[in-house]
């Protein structure tokens, strides 16, 4: 038993949460050799029964375990990156943001549905404004027959809806339902060409607090910078949108490599109503960012053709 004090890491308490916390807590431990406990944090967005659209999705699940962190209650904190508000706090520091999973939604469904199976007047559930109006999209482009219906609750009660015939379908993140092994419920992934995911979708982040240089070198070897430096240029997107996390814009940055050379990075958006009648869909492609200066000028500069296009007509409310 180390002799050394334990790191404590602040965690919201859902099941999902909990896992990729656990995860991070041992590769912490494995790369400074101290035990990291769980402590366990109640955020608004676990006990409010609204929708996240309504309550202003933006920092919903952040605010209690940055409250935390400033307060010394915890050492560091790992949060679901497309949680996280785009402005970064001067007090805090983004540490480490580890090799990111697998960022796509995928569907389950009734009887092993594909996406492109289920049958008209399907009503598929998800909370997410984007997910909506992207699915809608697609389905009024290729003839499909569908309602999304919002729902809220934790991947259990989510899937429970479809196992229990009150749905034919949900949406969730890959990644998600990875960390809580539970892939084998995944009835289809959707491509990106057909659904783009959230901004930083599949990646956590690793916070503590600016002033604790020791922590974040120990922290900064979990860190890697391709996944950096695409969430960072999709971040920057959401932010020169003036969007917060809950509105309706995908993003997806990825690597285009020649063989085993990557050469450039491609940085994808949409936009659109909830019910898909209208969206702004473009993309850049530019050198792989070297800086984070590099990262958000490329979001930046597609935000920019994305507004001249109209996109801001298309969000409702901007959140600022």
């Amino acid at each position: 038993m180390s002799t050394t004090k334990a790191l404590r890491l602040g965690t919201r308490r859902s099941r999902l949460a909990m896992a990729q916390s656990g995860q991070v807590a041992d590769a912490v431990s494995q790369v400074t050799g101290r035990p990291v406990e769980l402590v366990e944090i109640t955020t608004y967005g676990d006990v409010s029964r609204e929708h996240l659209a309504q309550i202003g999705g933006t920092g919903v699940f952040v605010t209690a375990l940055r409250d935390a962190l400033l307060k010394g209650e915890v050492d560091f904190a790992v949060h679901s990156l497309k949680d996280l508000p785009t402005t970064q706090p001067g007090e805090l520091a983004l540490a480490a943001i580890p090799v990111r999973e697998d960022p796509r939604d995928v569907i389950v469904a009734r009887d092993a549905l594909k996406f492109t199976d289920l049958p008209r007047g399907a009503r598929i559930g998800t909370g997410s404004p984007r997910r909506m109006a992207q699915l809608n999209a697609y389905a009024r482009a290729h003839g499909l027959d569908i309602r999304t219906v919002p729902i809220r609750g934790n991947v259990d009660t989510r899937i429970g809806y479809v196992h229990d015939g009150e749905l034919d379908a949900v949406v969730l993140a890959a990644a998600g339902l990875s960390r809580i092994r539970r892939m084998d419920e995944v009835t289809d992934f959707l491509s990106v060409d057909t659904v783009l995911p959230a901004p930083g979708q599949g990646a956590l982040a690793i916070e503590c607090a600016a002033d604790d240089a020791d922590l974040i070198a120990a922290l900064g070897v979990l860190d890697d910078p391709f996944t950096r430096a695409a969430v960072t240029a999709e971040r920057s997107l959401l932010a020169a949108l003036e969007a917060g996390c809950s509105a309706p814009v995908g993003a997806l940055a990825d690597l285009l490599a020649d063989g085993q050379i990557v050469k450039e990075m491609r940085l994808r958006g949409v936009v659109g109503t909830p019910d898909g009648t209208r969206t702004v869909q473009l993309s850049t492609t530019g050198p792989v960012p070297g800086t984070h200066d590099q990262a958000t000028a490329l979001g930046r500069e597609l935000a920019t053709e994305m507004l001249a296009q109209g996109a801001a007509g298309l969000m409702g409310e901007r959140a600022h």
